[in-house]
């Protein structure tokens, strides 16, 4: 090239692509996405796709595929908006996609982007689905018993702190607006996350906390989103498990409780939120293989569990929900989305005076009663 003259524009395939039969259609789409469009597979496009693996020009694919340029330029730019190639004016190979150090855990890689950013159904879409649902399909049994020889058991034992906790813990999401007080949100983040104990182990020094963690990597974080908490300005805090303190990294507004956690705006009257991450890297570099994805989502339940009691114990007001604007949440946080997730949400308010649990965010009366066994 001389002169001014532009670069080629060139065309090379996205690294990491996921091919599978849905029905009696082959499809493939980018594993490194999880916006990316299904694309039927043709010979065309299977041909196409094996030349791309370096960047290569509109006019080079149409003669290696022996079709007219304009068709071909037509197909790559069909590809180009489903993900499966990009446009590019190197001629070196793409390096990999920033996913790439999920290679490890592949099949999780493909779990974990496919359900990033997802649209979360209404409420008048979710009670649409339902009655559709009724109306094919019956509602799968809460309980479930099965035929044999039956030993009942003694009575459980309710009495003492430690049960009233557990059978007091609910999901709240209607709050008073006092502020928590500080001591309280100091020690509900010390409970649940914070470092309680330090260990030697062949592999160095490992923490303890209050919640189990395979191979004590503890690879949950957890950032506080501060609404109305004494003390303590309003605005998004990362929580330091070693020397248990919040350090600022920005602000926070009411409209962005809602769009964090897909419309709930219920919960911009809590006084807290806290965001529970994943640090993929603590669990991957002692567990290499995709099972482990497994501990990452269940020690966030294990310490977001912790969490509920201990604001129950507290006298708080505790929620959680997977209901999550993934992207949204981790560029505020100043976390990838990659090395490090967001995983889980959790919140406290303080309970509402004179009033007992207030399950739905609405008015409508609602009737309980204890369980009996039968």
């Amino acid at each position: 090239m001389m002169g001014n003259s532009k670069p080629f524009v060139r065309y090379v395939r996205t690294p990491h692509l996921l091919m599978y039969w849905d029905d009696d259609r082959l499809v493939t789409r980018s594993s490194a996405d999880g916006r990316s469009r299904e694309v039927v597979m043709t010979p065309l496009v299977v041909e196409l796709l094996n030349h791309c693996a370096s960047p290569q020009t509109v006019r080079t694919l149409a003669a290696e595929c022996g079709v007219p340029t304009r068709r071909m330029r037509m197909a790559l730019r069909l590809l180009a908006r489903a993900g499966l190639v990009q446009r590019t004016n190197s001629l070196a190979p793409l390096q990999g996609d920033t996913y790439s150090q999920w290679n490890e855990w592949w099949p999780a890689r493909v779990f974990h982007i496919a359900t990033r950013d997802i649209r979360f159904q209404s409420a008048a879409e979710i009670r649409t689905h339902s009655q559709a649902k009724r109306s094919h399909a019956p509602r799968p049994p809460v309980t479930k018993n099965i035929a044999g020889p039956f030993t009942a058991l003694a009575a459980p034992d309710v009495g003492g702190e430690f049960a009233t906790v557990l059978t007091k813990r609910r999901t709240w999401r209607k709050f008073d607006s006092r502020p928590v007080p500080f001591k309280a949100l100091s020690t509900l983040l010390n409970l649940t996350v914070g470092v309680q104990a330090w260990a030697d182990t062949p592999e160095g020094p490992v923490v303890l906390k209050t919640s189990p963690s395979g191979g004590a990597r503890h690879p949950t974080e957890a950032y506080v989103a501060a609404l109305r908490c004494e003390d303590v300005a309003r605005g998004l805090y990362h929580y330091s498990a070693d020397r248990h303190g919040l350090t600022r990294i920005g602000d926070v507004r009411t409209q962005d409780v809602t769009r964090f956690l897909a419309g709930q705006d219920w919960f911009t009257a809590a006084s807290a939120i806290v965001f529970f991450t994943g640090v993929v890297a603590r669990t991957m570099w002692r567990y290499p293989y995709g099972r482990a994805y497994r501990a990452l989502l269940i020690e966030a339940g294990h310490v977001c569990q912790t969490f509920c009691l201990a604001a129950t114990w507290l006298g708080l007001a505790p929620f959680c929900t997977l209901a999550l604007a993934d992207s949204a949440i981790e560029r505020r946080l100043g976390i990838d989305g990659i090395a490090e997730v967001v995983l889980y949400a959790a919140g406290i308010g303080t309970p509402l005076a004179n009033s007992a649990w207030a399950p739905w965010p609405d008015d409508r009366e609602r009737h309980f009663q204890p369980h009996t066994f039968l």
